[in-house]
């Protein structure tokens, strides 16, 4: 039987053979970038600290001292605040 060059799936083959190799592509990137189990579907919620949402105000008073941004009698003063 002849069934004009469209193969064993006929005209809908192609379209498998994108999907395949697009998720193929996708998986590589995400390998490459780290990015595999950090979705938001997958339990993690991202919590790593980086926009200050899990520090304690007196951990933050203790960074802004250490950077220089007040000196030690101010961080002495805010100390007592907040302790």
């Amino acid at each position: 039987m002849m069934n004009f060059g469209y193969g064993a799936m006929g005209g809908f083959g192609w379209i498998f053979m994108f999907v395949f190799w697009g998720l193929v592509i996708w998986a590589i990137v995400a390998l490459v970038r780290g990015d595999f189990g950090k979705g938001h579907g997958c339990g993690n919620d991202h919590g790593d600290g980086a926009h200050g949402k899990d520090k304690s105000p007196l951990e933050i008073l203790k960074e802004r001292y250490a950077k220089g941004e007040i000196d030690k009698k101010e961080f002495e003063e805010k100390k007592k605040d907040l302790v």
